[in-house]
């Protein structure tokens, strides 16, 4: 399987002011494409070059640490860029937001859950909202570059909204105040590619 670093579906500056021009030139062009560098040449010449990243993700355990990190890294920051918009925001529709209501009562219970996620995460890793086997959502955190599609995390299921809480995501603007960062995240969000994201893992 061919592998492929994905164009930043808008402008560096397209996000701000909620996430500046600079951090997200140095996001994209370093850290996330770093990640990609760094996975293909770890599976270069190996099995896994064959192999999808959820193929791979549900073996990680066995994998170089390399694989582990750097293709998690390439994953994650594949999903995040495109569930932010300049056009985000405001409350979901459409069925992620029937399912929210459901399973959370509210958005605003919602989003209370998933912040405390991302702002309990200590140190450096991710927040996220999943679709389960079962078709329930879930809320979660992982360390580092680790997702809930790999076989070593404790909440299992198919990402479809994740929130870098990385210090690199949001430092330059928002020093130590990783709440503040939560808190533009939501206006950023695109509520039309989470239900596309939820559709798709709807088995």
């Amino acid at each position: 399987m061919k592998f492929e670093f994905p164009e930043l579906p808008y402008a560096y500056d397209a996000l701000e002011p909620h996430i500046d021009k600079q951090t997200m030139e140095l996001h994209y062009t370093k850290h996330h494409k770093g990640y990609f560098d760094k996975f293909t040449a770890a599976i270069q010449g190996t099995e896994l070059e064959s192999k999808s990243l959820e193929e791979i993700f549900s073996n990680i355990s066995k994998a170089p640490a390399a694989v582990r990190n750097n293709g998690g890294g390439y994953y994650n920051h594949s999903l995040f860029w495109k569930v932010l918009s300049p056009n985000g925001g405001g409350d979901p529709t459409g069925p992620i937001a029937e399912a929210i209501n459901t399973q959370f009562n509210s958005f605003a219970e919602f989003q209370k859950k998933f912040d405390e996620a991302a702002a309990n995460r200590f140190g450096s890793g991710w927040a996220w909202l999943c679709v389960k086997k079962d078709n329930s959502l879930s809320i979660c955190s992982s360390p580092n570059q680790d997702n809930p599609l790999m076989d070593v995390h404790d909440c299992q299921g198919q990402p479809i909204l994740g929130l870098d809480v990385w210090e690199h995501a949001y430092y330059l603007k928002y020093q130590n105040r990783r709440p503040e960062y939560i808190s533009a995240f939501w206006k950023l969000v695109n509520w039309d590619q989470v239900n596309e994201n939820y559709k798709n893992a709807r088995r």
